[in-house]
């Protein structure tokens, strides 16, 4: 049960918040069916991510690394947007939230219908040619004629437009992340452990700057005791909901 007196300092923290950035990881879309990479059930108990999702091993044996790639992508395309997703976007609506800085690949956010999202670790359902720069939509039916992997038309195996390991967020996604905490009165960290670099360097530069930390987890994480101001524990969706409607009857 979430203590009310929290949830009255958050609401009071974003009412008066000029500028209020989210910044949201896996733990938002477990309540979609996707499981977050490490942990139980984590996609990294089966395959061993050096060996399957760095961009040495892509460039070395693609089709390797498609078979991870591709279980990867069934859980993305079956899922669909939970009430985490749809709160934030009705906070994007109302003016209270401004941009959503996202570690996941999933478009789960977009699908929500939020707008000015960063995705900080790319989208899956976009496609990109590492030869020629040819970039394409990567429809659900592709999905099921894998192997063989998909090919551009120059020729060489398609990747899906992911940050792997051994791989950096494009400097501009860097860019526009960091000026939008640096100049932020509210983060509100949403399901991520801030432990992968460099996205876990973003919560520390908004404190920094003198903005407020509200972090929503289901357990606490290294945050919680150096940067976060509010922990609420909970299921992304169940506070961001509870959130919402109190904003909604203010």
């Amino acid at each position: 049960m979430i203590d009310d007196e929290l949830i009255a300092t958050v609401v009071a923290l974003l009412e008066s918040s000029k500028k209020t950035i989210a910044l949201t990881g896996a733990g938002i879309s477990v309540e979609s069916g996707i499981a977050p990479f490490r942990g139980n059930g984590g996609l990294w108990e089966k395959y061993d991510p050096y060996e399957y999702a760095h961009i040495e091993s892509f460039m070395s044996n693609p089709e390797k690394s498609w078979l991870m790639l591709k279980e990867m992508g069934k859980h993305i395309f079956k899922a669909s947007p939970n009430s985490a997703h749809h709160s934030l976007t009705t906070l994007q609506q109302q003016g209270i939230l401004g941009s959503i800085i996202t570690q996941n690949v999933d478009n789960l956010h977009q699908e929500a219908g939020s707008r000015k999202v960063i995705e900080f670790h790319g989208n899956y359902k976009k496609l990109v040619c590492l030869s020629c720069g040819n970039s394409v939509e990567f429809e659900k039916e592709r999905i099921t004629a894998i192997p063989p992997p998909p090919r551009c038309d120059c020729g060489f195996t398609f990747k899906p437009n992911v940050v792997l390991f051994g791989e950096s967020p494009p400097l501009e996604v860097l860019k526009q992340s960091e000026k939008e905490v640096f100049s932020c009165d509210v983060l509100l960290v949403i399901g991520s452990s801030a432990l992968v670099h460099p996205a876990a360097y973003l919560p520390v530069i908004a404190k920094k700057h003198h903005a407020s930390i509200i972090e929503i987890n289901m357990e606490q994480t290294d945050l919680t005791s150096t940067f976060t101001d509010v922990f609420l524990q909970g299921s992304a969706g169940s506070v961001l909901t509870i959130i919402r409607d109190c904003l909604r009857n203010q």
